[in-house]
């Protein structure tokens, strides 16, 4: 059994959201965000001071956000340290999981904080204040120069990871507000529109809503136990049974350990004429080539096998039964024909 980063599938390399950062070594993982960390806190202690002095909603909004960004980057880096430890004792995968809890802590910051500006946001739509567009703008455009430089760091990092995913939202949503931002600092400045500021906030609570609930959505998934996104286990299924000499597949599961870790389990049935190990070595070079699982255990037994075959087995069958009816005779990898 591999254990390890998951390699996209054959039919899937393409067009993956999170196809970044291919052969990036951990150590560089954690270099990259340690540069990003860097440049946002420096940046970070300014833009407080001007906010509070401009009196600007949206300035003091993305300073939290940077805050948060901030937290986020060091709790992806204290959860790459954890979860590169070996397994011990009880946790025998090791503590990978520790990188989806923080990404499900990650977006659990980005709800709460949307639910703060949203209430101040509308308070000040109703009630606005007076705002120095001209600090906002200048500041907002160095938030930008400082945000591009952090996004274009941790993109470089492997966000297949929903660890480095996490932190990847944050700091993205952070370009996104800081152009809003510098957007009402121009508008009220050269217009007198203060309410523009307060729209500004709303507009980077939206952003920050949305990378929130995603990331929230994703972590949870791995924490149930869910199949990988864009995996179908029906489709898996089907088509490991319509390999030569298998009769039927059933008690099979898919998961994520971990981000970009999937793990397979499954009980097969093999012709009686099959080769239990030819089977098995096949189905495996399947599932690494065509779905990138290189962790997988398979029950193979014979058909008719009173010690393992039919359901006896299984006091407490999981999931359908995938079955392929009758068709041609195939050859398995051992020479001799197999019938479905």
């Amino acid at each position: 059994m591999i254990g390890g980063r998951r390699a996209e599938p054959a039919d899937r390399k393409h067009g993956h959201g999170h196809g970044h950062g291919h052969g990036v070594s951990p150590s560089s993982d954690r270099r990259l965000l340690g540069g990003a960390l860097a440049l946002i806190v420096a940046y970070m202690a300014g833009e407080v001071t001007i906010g509070v002095i401009a009196g600007s909603l949206a300035l003091i909004t993305d300073a939290a956000h940077m805050m948060t960004d901030a937290f986020a980057i060091a709790l992806a880096l204290v959860a790459m340290r954890i979860a590169a430890r070996p397994p011990r004792a009880g946790f025998t995968y090791g503590l990978r999981r520790a990188e989806i809890l923080s990404a499900q802590l990650n977006g659990l910051t980005l709800i709460l904080l949307t639910v703060y500006f949203l209430y101040e946001g509308v308070r000040r739509l109703v009630d606005p204040h007076d705002v120095e567009g001209q600090f906002v703008f200048w500041t907002a455009l160095a938030g930008i120069a400082v945000n591009v430089a952090a996004t274009m760091l941790i993109s470089r990092a492997d966000r297949r990871s929903l660890n480095v995913e996490g932190a990847f939202q944050h700091i993205l949503n952070d370009l996104f507000a800081f152009i809003a931002t510098a957007v009402a600092g121009l508008v009220v400045w050269t217009t007198g529109f203060n309410r523009a500021d307060a729209i500004a906030s709303l507009v980077v609570a939206s952003l920050m809503l949305k990378a929130g609930y995603g990331l929230l959505r994703d972590a949870g998934r791995v924490l149930m136990e869910a199949a990988p996104a864009g995996l179908d286990p029906s489709e898996l299924g089907t088509r490991l049974a319509a390999r030569p000499c298998v009769e039927e597949v059933h008690d099979l599961h898919v998961w994520e350990v971990s981000s970009g870790y999937p793990a397979l389990s499954a009980h097969v049935l093999v012709d009686t004429k099959g080769d239990c190990h030819a089977v098995r070595r096949d189905l495996q070079e399947l599932l690494r080539d065509a779905y990138g699982i290189t962790h997988s255990t398979l029950e193979v037994d014979h058909v008719d096998d009173p010690s393992g075959g039919g359901h006896g087995h299984c006091d407490d069958p999981h999931g359908p039964r995938h079955v392929v009816g009758s068709g041609e005779p195939h050859e398995h990898a051992g020479g001799a024909p197999c019938d479905h």
